[in-house]
C-alpha cells in the first residue's frame, strides 16, 4: 500500500500549476437536503489579501455583517466578500474563469455589499442584477440564500447572468451545488478549481444520503480537509503521513491553502421563521489553525469580539493570532518554498498538531451556542444577552490558547 501511495504522491510534483490569487471553494445545500430543513451556504475565501475581519455596518440600507479585507480603511464602505443582512439575505462568490474569453477587472466585492444593503431575498438580487448597466465588470458565481427558502447561484459575466436554482431537481438533483472557479454554463474545459471541485463533490456525496449536514461538519470535512481527489489520498492518513519524514508536504489543490483568509458558513432559516435567526459562522485566517465563532446581524457589535473589527481598528484579534501561526507553517521562504506546508505542525500521529489541539476548543463553541440557537428558535428571536455571556465563555479559552503558543 505504501508503495502505491508513494507513486500517487509523485503526481503532486507534476501539478506545479501557477496558483490563482482567488481560488475559492463554495457550496449551497438546499433546505430540502438538510435534516433541519434550513439551507446552508459555505465559502472558503482565497485571496491575495491574507487578513480578513468581520464587520457590522448600518450606515446604508439594511444592517449587515460582512467579511472585509483589513486593507479596507472604512468599514462602512468596504467591499464585502461574504455577508448577511437583517432580512436573512446572505451572499458569497467565487471568481469564474470560463465565462468570457478574456478576464475582466472585478467589482465583485462592491456589488455584494450593495446587494446586502438593498436586497431582501433572492428575487430582489435578480432584479438588482437586471438594473445594473452593462458591462458590469464582474466575472463570478454569486451564491445567495434568503429567509424564504430560496437558494441559487448566479453565473454572472459583465454582459449578463444565468441563474442556477438549487431547489430545482433538474439543476441540483441531490439538493446541493458546488462551485469553484468555473461556471457550468461557461466555456467547456476552461476555468480553474476542477480538482477542488471534485474533492468537495466526493466528500459531500458521501454525506448526502444521511442529510447530516451542519456548519460544524462543513468546517471539519470541507474547510479543513487534506484529501486530494485526483490522487485519491488523504494526507491525515497514517500511511500517507509516514512518507513525509521531515514533516513537509507540497501544498497543491487542497481546499484549504496558503491563500485561504477566511471560511464562512451561513445557516439559514425555515420559511416563516424570524430572519434574525440566520447564523453566520466565521473562521478567520487559515482554517486548520483557527476556530469558528457565530455571529448575528441583530447582535451588531455585541457579537464575539475576537471576530469583529470596528472603525479605527486595523484588524481583529483572531486574524492577528492565526496569521502568526500560519507564518510558522509556511516557513520555507527561498525559491518556491511557500508552496510547501510544514504539515506535521498542523496534524501528526502524536495528536499535537494545531488542528488537533484546537478541535476540543471549537467543540466547546458549538456545544455552547447550539442549545442557545435551538432555544431562540423556540422563542422566535435572538437574545443578545445570551450572546454576550456565551461569547465570553467561549472566547476566554480561545484567547488563552493562542497567547500560550504565540511568542
Amino acid at each position: 500500500m505504501i508503495k502505491s501511495i508513494f507513486k500517487a504522491t509523485l503526481i503532486v510534483y507534476a501539478l506545479m500549476i501557477a496558483a490563482n490569487s482567488f481560488p475559492c471553494t463554495t457550496i449551497i445545500i438546499s433546505g430540502k437536503a438538510t435534516k433541519d430543513g434550513r439551507p446552508l451556504m459555505w465559502k472558503n475565501s482565497d485571496t491575495e489579501s491574507p487578513f480578513h475581519s468581520l464587520v457590522y455596518s448600518d450606515s446604508s440600507g439594511f444592517q449587515l455583517l460582512g467579511i472585509v479585507r483589513n486593507s479596507s480603511k472604512n468599514i462602512n464602505t468596504a467591499s464585502v466578500w461574504a455577508g448577511t443582512n437583517s432580512q436573512g439575505f446572505s451572499i458569497i462568490n467565487t471568481l469564474s474563469y470560463n465565462l468570457t474569453e478574456n478576464r475582466v477587472s472585478s467589482r465583485n466585492g462592491s456589488l455584494m455589499r450593495k446587494a446586502l444593503e438593498i436586497c431582501r431575498n433572492v428575487p430582489d438580487f435578480k432584479r438588482f442584477l437586471d438594473t445594473l448597466s452593462r458591462p458590469m465588470n464582474v466575472e463570478a458565481n454569486f451564491g445567495v440564500i434568503d429567509a424564504e427558502g430560496n437558494a441559487a447561484y448566479f453565473e454572472t459575466s459583465s454582459e449578463g447572468y444565468k441563474m442556477q436554482d438549487v431547489n430545482d431537481p433538474s439543476i441540483a438533483p441531490n439538493g446541493y451545488l458546488v462551485y469553484t472557479n468555473f461556471s457550468y454554463t461557461g466555456f467547456y474545459d476552461k476555468g480553474e478549481g476542477y480538482i477542488r471541485y471534485q474533492t468537495a463533490m466526493n466528500i459531500v456525496a458521501g454525506q448526502a444520503p444521511s442529510k447530516n449536514f451542519s456548519p460544524q461538519w462543513i468546517f471539519n470535512s470541507l474547510a479543513r480537509t487534506y484529501y486530494n481527489s485526483l490522487l485519491n489520498i488523504d494526507y491525515t492518513d497514517k500511511d500517507v503521513m509516514s512518507l513525509y519524514k521531515n514533516g513537509y508536504i507540497h501544498d497543491s489543490d487542497f481546499i484549504p491553502r496558503n491563500s485561504t483568509a477566511s471560511s464562512t458558513v451561513f445557516h439559514g432559516v425555515k420559511k416563516g421563521e424570524n430572519p434574525e435567526l440566520t447564523t453566520m459562522w466565521v473562521i478567520l485566517g487559515y482554517p486548520p489553525v483557527s476556530v469558528a465563532l457565530p455571529a448575528w446581524v441583530k447582535a451588531g457589535n455585541d457579537n464575539p469580539c475576537l471576530l469583529l473589527r470596528k472603525n479605527g481598528e486595523s484588524s481583529s484579534k483572531m486574524c492577528d493570532w492565526t496569521a502568526k501561526i500560519k507564518k510558522t507553517l509556511y516557513d520555507v521562504e527561498r525559491g518556491h518554498g511557500q508552496t510547501y506546508l510544514h504539515f506535521s505542525k498542523v496534524y501528526n500521529d502524536e495528536g499535537t498538531g494545531y488542528m488537533q489541539l484546537l478541535k476540543p476548543i471549537e467543540k466547546n463553541v458549538f456545544d455552547t451556542f447550539d442549545p442557545l440557537i435551538e432555544k431562540w428558535r423556540a422563542e422566535g428571536g435572538v437574545n443578545i444577552n445570551d450572546i454576550i455571556s456565551a461569547g465570553k465563555k467561549v472566547c476566554d479559552p480561545i484567547e488563552k490558547f493562542y497567547l500560550s503558543v504565540i511568542d
